[in-house]
């Protein structure tokens, strides 16, 4: 009989975007070829891994919160704290009570060598290289406790964003290679893998270090057996070009009829102030196409209420293109100030009422745009791939082709299968989420 006693465990906890996630998950596999188990909620934890970002002031705060209530619950484990968060603000983190390692997003899937290091002497680290310094691609492709894989193709970004810090958090961008990519996504297959989400910081950038180029990558990973499923994570609107769009609706196998573009503003003057690489008329056309070839795709769009510079004009003009764009829904953000952004040089500022007045119009826009786009589907027979059952509520939950969130019934015997499924009605009345009826 094994003795348990002598197995360490670890807890991890991630915030932020599903790259974050694919890189815990690959955290947590890499540390389980080291003996090291993923530990069960009853369990306490010899080590705890956060993963931080860092993409606004409140996620700074909700990385603090977190790491100071895993540190209280769990005050004997080896806290170790990554991601963007630990990157931009290295001091800042160690500072905080109970911290023993910090790691940078260069750093995060080396922790095993920090965690042998730490085991020698007992010694705070913090190992952080400047973002300029960041050049090596480290790839990612794991589920976790979910269902879909996430396969990182890309890190890093060469935008620099007037508001945004994401380049001095990732570093510059960087790609895998095709055949590596294509060898995970085999890998993913054989291990029951239905569908993988890829993801990075600016995917549609992924070649330009290496000399490929993203629409073969498409292809080629269209072609693995066994993954019935794909989806791009989120593709800024310049590199979601005609041909990517054309070769999902007329010839890809797997690729889904969903998208994630970012607009960020429906105001030209603020897209400038910005920094952004498009304007809204280059916006329209792509969510014109995408609507053409694929009538019936999700449009998920992200936008920014209250940036420097949108005045109430400019405001005005972003509102009523949000309004006219035929999309399934936005995601809302407040804007944040980060430091050393050069958005703080701009003179326009919001303020915090008006801002969250303007947040609270574009989050019931997104409500109105999501129900209208659900609503045509009810009555209608979708794949679905079913997720993990909810035990708690008995229900369990999953996604169509087109990217709508359903729930059925749980049965253990549908998780990780597309089963064909009627659309019924809102679950609870909720827009987020459709019953269906599993008919096949």
């Amino acid at each position: 009989m094994t003795d348990d006693s002598n197995i360490l465990k670890a807890s991890y906890h991630t915030l932020g975007c599903k790259l974050n996630f694919s890189e815990t998950s690959t955290i947590a596999m890499q540390l389980a070829h080291r003996g090291i188990l993923k530990a069960s909620s009853e369990d306490v934890p010899d080590i705890v891994v956060v993963n931080t970002c860092s993409v606004t002031e409140v996620a700074d705060k909700k990385g603090r919160t977190l790491i100071r209530r895993l540190r209280s619950r769990w005050p004997k484990a080896t806290l170790v704290v990554t991601g963007c968060y630990a990157q931009l603000k290295p001091r800042e983190v160690a500072s905080i009570d109970g911290v023993d390692i910090v790691l940078g997003n260069d750093e995060k899937l080396r922790i095993a060598d920090f965690l042998d290091e730490w085991e020698k002497d007992r010694r705070g680290r913090v190992a952080v290289h400047d973002y300029l310094d960041i050049r090596e691609f480290r790839g990612a492709c794991e589920r976790g406790d979910r269902t879909r894989y996430w396969l990182k193709v890309q890190d890093g970004c060469d935008y620099f964003c007037t508001y945004c810090t994401i380049p001095f958090a990732r570093g510059r961008s960087r790609s895998g290679n095709i055949a590596q990519l294509v060898a995970e996504a085999r890998n993913a297959a054989a291990a029951g893998g239905k569908e993988i989400v890829l993801t990075g910081v600016n995917v549609g950038c992924f070649g330009k270090d290496t000399g490929e180029d993203f629409l073969e990558l498409l292809k080629q990973l269209d072609d693995v057996e066994g993954i019935e499923r794909y989806r791009i994570s989120s593709i800024e609107p310049n590199l979601l070009t005609e041909g990517i769009i054309r070769w999902m609706a007329e010839e890809s196998r797997a690729f889904m009829p969903s998208f994630h573009i970012p607009l960020q503003s429906g105001s030209d003057e603020v897209l400038r102030l910005m920094n952004r690489r498009y304007r809204t008329d280059l916006f329209t056309d792509r969510i014109n196409l995408v609507r053409s070839l694929l009538p019936e795709a999700f449009i998920g769009v992200d936008i920014i209420a209250g940036a420097r510079g949108e005045t109430e004009a400019e405001w005005e003009k972003s509102y009523a293109y949000a309004e006219s764009l035929p999309v399934s829904r936005y995601h809302v953000f407040p804007y944040s100030e980060r430091p050393g952004t050069k958005a703080l040089g701009i003179d326009h500022q919001v303020g915090q009422d008006e801002k969250h007045r303007r947040v609270a119009m574009l989050t019931k826009l997104s409500d109105q745009k999501l129900r209208e786009f659900s609503r045509q589907f009810f009555g209608s027979v979708r794949p679905v791939l079913w997720e993990h059952p909810d035990a708690e509520e008995e229900v369990m939950f999953g996604h169509t082709d087109n990217y709508l969130r359903v729930c059925a019934k749980a049965s253990s015997s549908c998780y990780n299968c597309i089963t064909p499924s009627r659309l019924d009605s809102f679950h609870n009345a909720d827009p987020e989420t459709i019953t269906a009826s599993i008919v096949g």
